[in-house]
């Protein structure tokens, strides 16, 4: 019978602790730009952030 390699989990364990921010948002920015195109762009995005802002009282 010929050696082999031990095995290894087929994905490897997760590590503890959080990710860097830069790291997350970098992770974000692809779907972010994805729902600008999809949600017709800033135009969308502006009035739904006055409408939360002045829901807020801001």
């Amino acid at each position: 019978m010929a050696h082999t390699a031990p095995r290894s989990p087929a994905f490897a364990p997760r590590r503890t602790g959080r990710r860097h921010p830069l790291v997350a948002t970098l992770m974000a920015l692809p779907l972010a730009a994805l729902l600008l195109l999809v949600f017709d762009g800033w135009e969308t995005v502006a009035t739904q952030a006055s409408s939360v802002g002045a829901m807020l009282g801001r």
